[in-house]
């Protein structure tokens, strides 16, 4: 169980079950997330609709039919260890639509995370889905849902930006050619877009992740520091950007960074420490 204090002396708590239970109406064993907030109840759950009792901190019991946000990726007993090193145990949380920071230091493993979430990096145990699509069972549908680029990998160096954002048009459905086209202005990337990616700076490349990811419609976007090593115009229209992505109600964006952007609102935060 998770615990965060909201202010107005609310707090949040997030219960984690077992995925396949039916849902039961008034037992708590049965919200895979419930959040209690200031201004009043907030559920969230994979469940779309049901009946809910909740105990307040005042004492008070109150009785709602709420209508719950679903998870869009949701992560159960996820366990992976380096040579020597451990860094997730049976770790479990839902994505929800909108902005996720994941937030740690240096070497805590956020990027390793990532690679987990996308399925390019093999998790030793835990299942993973997006719209009950499962990793383990459904890999390459699972993947046409979850957007991810390394941001210092060489895989498509070979490539020039035309060459690798047309191999993206196959693998996800929804993707947008006419954002494409806007970021590709907005990013100022005209010019490089027929040179072969080795040849462009590290600040080139990464906008053309950023471009791959906004157009691709994907479910799950992961962005490993998505502002590094741009210019300041460019990080200005990533944050515009992001700023409307925090409202889309289908699609989820898992920010990894050292702190949380300012002015952007977050559906939540996953904190692996420094």
């Amino acid at each position: 169980m998770r615990e965060t204090v909201h202010s107005g002396g609310w707090r949040l708590l997030l219960y984690s079950v077992i995925p396949h239970s039916p849902p039961q109406c008034g037992s708590l064993r049965t919200i895979s997330w419930l959040r209690i907030v200031a201004a009043g109840i907030e559920s969230e759950s994979p469940f779309l609709q049901w009946p809910h009792i909740l105990h307040m901190k005042q004492g008070r019991h109150i009785k709602q039919t709420t209508t719950i946000t679903p998870a869009l990726l949701q992560v159960q007993g996820l366990c992976f260890r380096y040579p020597g090193r451990e860094l997730f145990a049976d770790w479990s949380t839902a994505i929800l639509p909108g902005l996720t920071l994941l937030r740690g230091g240096d070497g805590c493993g956020k990027t390793t995370l990532l690679r987990l979430l996308a399925g390019t990096l093999p998790a030793d145990a835990g299942q993973l889905r997006v719209h009950d699509v499962c990793l383990q069972e459904q890999p390459a549908a699972y993947r046409q849902q979850v957007f991810w680029a390394e941001p210092r990998s060489a895989d498509f160096d070979h490539l020039t930006p035309v060459e690798y954002l047309e191999s993206l048009r196959g693998r996800y459905p929804g993707f947008d050619d006419q954002v494409l086209a806007d970021l590709v202005d907005g990013l100022a990337l005209a010019p490089h877009m027929n040179k072969q990616l080795h040849m462009l700076s590290a600040g080139s490349k990464r906008k053309v992740w950023l471009a791959a990811a906004f157009a691709s419609g994907a479910a799950v976007t992961l962005l490993d520091e998505p502002f590094a090593a741009l210019d300041k115009a460019s990080i200005g229209l990533v944050m515009a950007l992001l700023e409307e992505a925090a409202d889309h109600p289908g699609r989820a964006w898992v920010i990894a960074d050292y702190e949380a952007p300012a002015g952007l609102r977050l559906a939540d935060v996953i904190d692996l420490g420094d």
